[in-house]
Order: C-alpha cells, then sequence, then structure tokens
C-alpha cells in the first residue's frame, strides 16, 4: 500500500512538471554561481525540468543510503 502512495504522489508530481513545461515556454535566464558564471539560456520548462530532476535524484539517494544495512523481517528468522 505504501508503494501505490509514494507512486500516485511521485505520478502527482510529473503531472505538475509537465503542466508547468506546456504553460511556460519562453526563454529565460538562468544563473547558479556556485557552479558557473556563465548564463544558461533555455525555455523555463527545461529549467524546471532539470531543477525536478536534480531532486528526484537527490531523494533517492538519501533514501537508498538511509536503509543500508536493515534486514527484512522475512531475512531476520532465517
Amino acid at each position: 500500500m505504501k508503494m501505490l502512495i509514494r507512486a500516485l504522489v511521485f505520478l502527482a508530481l510529473l503531472f505538475a512538471v509537465l503542466y508547468v513545461g506546456m504553460n511556460n515556454t519562453h526563454q529565460i535566464d538562468f544563473v547558479f554561481p556556485v557552479l558557473s558564471k556563465e548564463k544558461v539560456h533555455a525555455t523555463a520548462a527545461f529549467l524546471y525540468f532539470g531543477m525536478f530532476a536534480i531532486g528526484v535524484i537527490a531523494g533517492v539517494a538519501i533514501a537508498g543510503s538511509a536503509g543500508g544495512g536493515k534486514k527484512s523481517s522475512g531475512e531476520a528468522k532465517r
């Protein structure tokens, strides 16, 4: 049940990214001076999706490292 709820939340977030992308097709300048002094000139939707993807990858990495050495109840009984 928990996986189903996670999947639905993730799909809702993907829908939000798609919706924003469909309605923000204009060009913008994005500056992130920590990584580069140059401006990135791209569509707003592309930059929004890039930030979303970075957040998903970071969340997966954090969640994956948090469960590291735990055994499931089936393995513990053996």
